[in-house]
């Protein structure tokens, strides 16, 4: 017999602006007692070093994080340079040094050939899974790894004007926007072997992961303040928000009624209905009842199937 859940039924979203130093584990723990809700999970690691947004679903949510997770993220961060270290940020111990410190014109130079469709090998301090084995583990045994590189995609990578009228040369200040299984630690382990140099991360903050912004989130701290009041705050969002970039379909009462059942629809009275154009095969979309929410579904061979159906 299965353990009964406990906690409240709390289904949406909440953009938690993640302090540094705690791993999102930590944060969806301390967020889900807060809250007392029954099911709660992120939509995007940050390493523990990393502040910024971090994305909570709660209960019926979780059924939505993949589209979290494969969303644009934009990322603001410190390089040392100098020093590579063995986790490819400050937490880590310095295993190389260089005396070359880049000039601001030669990095910009080097930045395009890291935009686009890149290659990327991930750090060895990262979650990749080696033979079901994840690869931190081994890296902390200083087993010998040889991660694949595979591609990620940088949208943009630009080089910030440093604070004060004195730059650091020891220093350097970045945005980038990029999309799903980009580490930005590689690309600053990379870019500074590109230059000639070492590097390493000393800060990094999360603006954006897909439509959670800064202005949408809130502190850890004041989470906690709040406690079950969070629940009932603007900072709880629809389970729908990382959904808006996906088509809608309208629903009748009966076809919601089928689809909650598992039943796939025929496509054609749904589109006549709802007119939608560049519908194709494998192509996700919402299927609504009202202002309801009934399922992300697929579509395919002219019928529309329930993926994940949530239970209001």
């Amino acid at each position: 017999m299965g353990r009964k859940k406990t906690g409240r039924p709390i289904s949406g979203w909440i953009a938690v602006d993640k302090p540094s130093g705690m791993t999102s584990a930590t944060v969806v723990a301390k967020v889900k007692r807060a809250l007392d809700a029954a099911k709660a999970g992120h939509g995007g690691t940050l390493d523990p070093l990393a502040t910024g947004i971090l994305p909570l679903a709660l209960g019926e949510a979780t059924k939505t994080v993949s589209f979290t997770m494969d969303s644009t993220k934009t990322y603001e961060f410190e390089v040392t340079w100098g020093a590579a270290t063995d986790t490819d940020d400050r937490d880590g111990q310095v295993i190389r040094t260089s005396a070359v410190r880049p000039a601001d014109e030669a990095v910009r130079a080097a930045l395009p050939g890291f935009t686009g469709i890149i290659q990327q090998v991930p750090p060895d301090y990262s979650a990749i899974k080696v033979a079901g084995r994840r690869a931190y583990d081994m890296a902390r045994k200083n087993e010998a790894l040889d991660l694949p590189a595979r591609p990620v995609h940088v949208h943009s990578f630009v080089l910030l004007s440093p604070p004060g009228p004195d730059p650091n040369p020891d220093r350097g200040l970045f945005r980038v926007d990029c999309g799903k299984g980009t580490y930005i630690r590689a690309l600053v382990r990379d870019l500074a072997l590109a230059l000639g140099t070492e590097g390493h991360i000393s800060v990094l903050r999360r603006t954006r992961c897909g439509p959670f912004t800064e202005n949408r989130a809130i502190s850890l701290e004041k989470l906690e303040a709040l406690g079950h009041k969070a629940a009932d705050s603007e900072y709880l969002l629809p389970v729908g928000t990382v959904l808006d970039d996906i088509p809608a379909l309208a629903l009748t009462e009966e076809e919601a009624r089928r689809m909650t059942s598992g039943q796939a629809l025929a496509l054609w009275p749904l589109v006549k209905r709802t007119p939608l154009s560049g519908l194709e095969d494998g192509m996700s979309v919402q299927a609504l009842c009202g202002d309801k929410l009934i399922a992300v579904a697929e579509v395919g061979n002219g019928m529309v199937r329930p993926v994940r159906v949530l239970n209001h």
